[in-house]
């Protein structure tokens, strides 16, 4: 059996319908899910809840995190500025497998106006399906990320 995470999801509302089928698509798969919003189609700032679901997850209350805006981008920028997390945006399965093994990210981040709900889902399956690869080529990538992170902060 796969391992069963704690996953945080958040959206603003460009992203609000496709939240809602990842909330569901990943309590399928296993996982236990907390909603940190948009709770409604309506404007809201995205800086918001990916910060929130950022320092959830730097915090330790969850393992890992699923960010959808328009394009993904900005809730990633968003969720980068908090210490100690690693967010990426993934708009194909093997992107979402490599953040997860070479990049030890812990939150994963799409665009609702660039990919489908279905696509989403497997991005998904793939991002929360992977484990991070300790010890091999992207361990000295990582081990600098976290360096300067203590050195700047």
């Amino acid at each position: 059996m796969a391992k069963q995470w704690r996953v945080a999801l958040g959206c603003d509302e460009a992203a609000y319908e496709m939240k809602q089928a990842m909330i569901e698509h990943v309590r399928a798969l296993g996982h236990e899910v907390e909603d940190f919003g948009t709770h409604e189609a309506k404007p809201v700032l995205y800086p918001d809840i990916a910060i929130e679901v950022a320092e959830a997850i730097a915090e330790g209350r969850y393992d890992r995190g699923v960010l959808m805006c328009g394009t993904g981008i900005g809730v990633a920028i968003s969720a980068n500025k908090v210490a100690g997390i690693r967010a990426a945006q993934a708009h194909d399965t093997y992107s979402a497998e490599r953040a997860r093994k070479s990049n030890d990210a812990q939150i994963v981040t799409m665009g609702a106006r660039v990919i489908g709900i279905e696509l989403a889902k497997t991005i998904v399956e793939s991002f929360l399906g992977n484990e991070y690869e300790p010890g091999g080529r992207s361990q000295p990538k990582v081990d600098r990320i976290e360096a300067y992170e203590r050195e700047h902060r």
